[in-house]
């Protein structure tokens, strides 16, 4: 009979239960840093040096240029892989690469006709291809990712040493040499601040969906938030520099042209950020990459100053001219 003795199973006396299992305590849930806090840190390790290295200018401010330019078409090209492409990652990390120094030695043409071989390149080395299925994509992934990354980044030494560019085309004036230390930390607080200004509003008070196809968490409200605190940081840098360096640096520049150049980098580093919302939306990518906690990738980064860097450089020339030549 089933429960019988001698069928092999022990039986508990009469009036004696077991007793439940023990339930183990919960664990204690790890702290894990906020996206925000990640933020704060990784800002607080890397905005001492890009300063210092900024200020020193030289090959030490072209060597930093080079290193952010060759992390962050790594990173480009990761889109293009993610979507089945082959770029040529070698020979772009290289142009990339070789452009702020080229900028550094030479001059705009040098620089152009640098671009021109590095096209000329990738296409002739589609002929040692056996497969061209991909030529098309490959051309044009690889000579793209040298000219959205490497030559447009390439202008932040434009801007720095643009006391050299002005004295050669206004010979009779001279320039302070750190003239271009006050102008490429004028255009970076543009780009943080304006960055800053729509994460902070944009999650406050953001409502109305700027565009949702392309990312989904910007706000018309953030965008403009964005704006007013790229515009307000581009005065405050300037006044800044007025009290700790009077006359040196920053006199030229009015506080009306500094707050409609502040205004202008906002509205265009709002622009570059997009620009990389697209691609990472169409490679299907969150982030360009992990190198930068709380950031993502060195792409991340510097998307917004992609844009604003080269717009500055171009705005200065324009200011200059219109301010001595006419």
């Amino acid at each position: 009979m089933p429960g019988a003795q001698g069928d092999g199973f022990p039986r508990p006396e009469a009036g004696i239960h077991p007793r439940p299992p023990s339930v183990r305590p919960p664990e204690r849930a790890r702290w894990q840093p906020s996206n925000l806090a990640l933020r704060l840190m990784t800002a607080a390790v890397l905005v001492p040096p890009v300063l210092w290295v900024c200020y020193v200018g030289g090959l030490w401010y072209v060597a930093m240029v080079i290193v952010f330019s060759s992390l962050a078409i790594n990173e480009f090209y990761g889109f293009i892989a993610a979507k089945g492409g082959t770029p040529n990652r070698l020979l772009g990390t290289l142009a990339a690469a070789a452009l702020p120094l080229i900028v550094y030695v030479g001059d705009a043409f040098l620089a152009t006709s640098f671009m021109t071989a590095v096209l000329l390149t990738v296409m002739l080395l589609q002929l040692t291809h056996a497969q061209i299925r991909e030529a098309m994509m490959s051309v044009s992934a690889t000579f793209f990712g040298v000219f959205y990354v490497g030559w447009l980044l390439a202008h932040a030494v434009s801007v720095r040493f643009i006391a050299e560019d002005l004295s050669r085309r206004h010979p009779a004036l001279e320039f302070d040499p750190q003239l271009g230390f006050f102008f490429i930390i004028f255009c970076l607080v543009a780009a943080v601040f304006s960055d800053a200004g729509a994460y902070f509003v944009g999650r406050r008070f953001g409502r109305r969906k700027l565009a949702p196809a392309i990312s989904p968490n910007k706000t018309l409200e953030g965008v403009l938030g964005g704006v007013v605190a790229g515009t307000l940081g581009c005065l405050s840098a300037k006044f800044v520099f007025d009290e700790l360096i009077p006359g040196r640096l920053s006199a030229e520049l009015s506080y009306m042209a500094a707050g409609l150049f502040g205004g202008v980098l906002a509205v265009v580093a709002v622009l570059g950020d997009l620009v990389e919302s697209v691609l990472k939306r169409d490679a299907h990518l969150k982030d360009a990459g992990r190198i930068l906690p709380g950031v993502g990738g060195v792409l991340d980064r510097v998307d917004s100053a992609l844009l604003a860097i080269p717009i500055m450089y171009y705005m200065l020339l324009a200011y200059y001219y219109l301010r001595y030549a006419v």
